[in-house]
């Protein structure tokens, strides 16, 4: 079993798996402010004609090397919406 590492080494196509194992999609983008070291939550891309899906921190269950867990299912991961940048320009990135 693989140690936990923090958001800070997440990089873009790392996995995304569900609750259960599964595979849901890559990360595109990690968002949050990296100077005062708060995680806002990542985007995940599912598919080429897939626009990609915003998962808020809250729902990041475990972060290894690699690969990004969610504590949410399929389903539940197919209802989130897609990533819009808010108005002004998107959140700072790490």
């Amino acid at each position: 079993m693989a140690d936990p590492v923090s958001w800070f080494v997440v990089e873009r196509g790392w996995d995304v798996a569900g609750s259960d194992g599964g595979k849901l999609g890559t990360v595109e983008e990690t968002l949050g402010d990296s100077s005062r070291d708060i995680f806002d939550g990542l985007t995940v891309g599912s598919g080429l004609l897939s626009k990609p899906r915003y998962v808020p921190a809250e729902l990041v269950e475990e972060i290894v090397e690699g690969c990004v867990r969610l504590s949410i299912s399929k389903d539940e991961f197919a209802r989130l919406e897609a990533y819009e940048p808010p108005p002004g320009g998107p959140i700072r990135r790490r």
